[in-house]
């Protein structure tokens, strides 16, 4: 594995956690597949919202850009995922490693949270772990939002996985950036959030948890409301393509593509109309 520096890494963190508004709580909850980092603001009161990130770099921190207005109305609950980069700590050979192992996780995340059912959403690589939990776990989840959801609905283009393999291969940070300017056509990134995809290049985590994507009858079966929101250029997998499958599968989905906005550029670098159509869906 690639050097990591925990320093650089720990320090890019915090400039990204620093964008959070200033009443940002630290929470860690114990769970039998290790410590859960969850990064939390908002009126202890209000319904509760769990925020899953995506994979690679991605971080509960990249949920910066959308926290001060989700948490007007929700207390927002950004997780870091067990064994990825962040401030989780997996326990000595108990990582999930199956989708029931990430399904438990979740319930006992959320019962040391003390919520019994949540608003839930997640991007990427979050976002198929968010929908396979509100199938294993509709009791607990009353509205779903998939941003720009992996391996749902639809697979990788063939383009995006020969781009990402020598990132995957032999992470660096160099590699980490060429990839992020091939897949966000070049857009200006915030810079901080930049420099901790790049730290996490070489990060100790263990391998993602992967599996097929949600049977087609248990998609049909999902009775909640889901937001999914799309990005207009993205270059993971073929965005019509993806909204004409949920159309056709979900009972209840509202479809949004956000114009001229890539996979990875969400959410850190999101059009303005992302929060607005996640608190108008909250909210509903």
């Amino acid at each position: 594995m690639a050097g990591h520096d925990s320093d650089a890494f720990r320090v890019a963190y915090d400039e990204v956690l620093a964008k959070w508004p200033a009443e940002r709580e630290a929470l860690t909850v114990g769970t039998p597949f290790g410590d859960t980092h969850v990064n939390a603001c908002g009126p202890r009161d209000a319904p509760p919202l769990l925020l899953l990130p995506g994979g690679g770099g991605e971080t509960s921190a990249s949920w910066y850009g959308q926290a001060a207005e989700l948490a007007r109305t929700r207390r927002v609950l950004a997780a870091d995922l067990i064994g990825a980069p962040g401030r989780s700590v997996p326990a000595a050979g108990r990582h999930p490693r199956t989708v029931a192992d990430l399904a438990a996780w979740l319930d006992a995340l959320l019962d040391g949270l003390g919520v019994a059912e949540t608003d839930l959403g997640g991007h990427s690589y979050g976002a198929w772990i968010a929908l396979h939990y509100a199938l294993r776990a509709p009791d607990r989840v009353r509205r779903l939002f998939l941003l720009d959801p992996t391996q749902c609905f639809a697979g990788y283009k063939a383009a995006y996985l020969i781009h990402a393999l020598p990132m995957l291969l032999r992470p660096s940070p160099r590699r980490v950036r060429a990839f992020l300017d091939w897949e966000t056509g070049g857009a200006a990134l915030d810079a901080d959030w930049l420099r901790l995809q790049e730290a996490a290049a070489g990060f100790p985590a263990v391998k993602p948890v992967t599996g097929p994507r949600p049977a087609p009858d248990a998609l049909r079966g999902l009775d909640m409301p889901v937001l999914l929101l799309l990005g207009g250029s993205s270059r993971t997998h073929d965005t019509y393509e993806v909204a004409d499958r949920a159309g056709a599968l979900l009972p209840r989905v509202e479809t949004v593509v956000l114009p001229e906005v890539s996979h990875h550029a969400l959410p850190q670098a999101a059009p303005a109309g992302l929060t607005g159509h996640l608190t108008r869906f909250l909210s509903a």
